[in-house]
């Protein structure tokens, strides 16, 4: 029996996330009620003066996309892990790098995407115009992808370990502040009328270089946890 290609077996593991995902849609839907709900509760805290809401939207946005990317991370591994499905995946005669690229990518779907969809909607409550708003939303676009990747290595290197969820967090996040300054400098810069080419720029800079280098990290992270 001839062995699967690379495109299929890549595939094969994104069809499968998926499938995984849409059977446990709690899981899901706890990202996304997440999201909506903590930056639905910041207009109602703060108050209703178009100006504040304005200057804190693109943070406050930004912020909870992040949030919502760390708390998906513990799922990325750990199920794969404990039904012995991670050790085979090893054994598969395909580079473990980039089936990790399949697996970050069904990540990004089930947790980033629904965020990216939905900020056009939540920048609406924070008094964001439309450039703005489109401008939110491509620095979303490439900004989420690059917390996935990058929140991957840390679920790697924790894989295992009692608590790994504070772990993940502390490894993580202070690789997360330059996407978060980007990504949310870009939508202030468009708000200001300066221009957000730079920030975006500069997320696209930190998504391909995430590209290049954290599917081979995660790779070889989980196959020390692994040994």
């Amino acid at each position: 029996m001839s062995q699967p290609s690379l495109s299929e077996a890549l595939r094969g593991v994104v069809r499968r996330d998926l499938l995984l995902a849409m059977r446990h849609r709690s899981d899901v839907a706890m990202s996304v009620f997440f999201v909506v709900i903590v930056a639905s509760l910041f207009p109602l805290g703060v108050g209703p003066e178009s100006a504040v809401l304005r200057m804190i939207g693109p943070g406050v946005l930004w912020v909870t996309a992040l949030l919502a990317c760390l708390l998906s991370l513990g799922r990325l591994f750990t199920a794969d892990h404990l039904d012995g499905v991670l050790e085979q995946t090893v054994l598969i005669p395909q580079p473990l790098a980039v089936l990790v690229v399949g697996k970050v990518f069904a990540h990004w779907v089930i947790s980033g995407l629904p965020v990216v969809l939905l900020s056009p909607l939540l920048g609406l409550q924070f008094g964001l115009g439309g450039d703005t708003l489109a401008v939110l939303t491509l620095s979303l676009l490439l900004g989420t992808p690059t917390l996935s990747m990058i929140g991957a290595i840390g679920a790697a290197l924790t894989l295992g370990l009692r608590g790994s969820g504070l772990l993940v967090a502390l490894l993580v996040l202070p690789l997360f502040v330059p996407v978060l300054i980007f990504g949310a400098g870009a939508v202030t810069s468009s708000l200001a009328g300066i221009g957000s080419e730079a920030n975006l720029s500069l997320l696209g800079a930190c998504f391909m270089l995430s590209l290049a280098f954290a599917p081979w990290a995660t790779a070889v992270a989980l196959r020390i946890a692994l040994e």
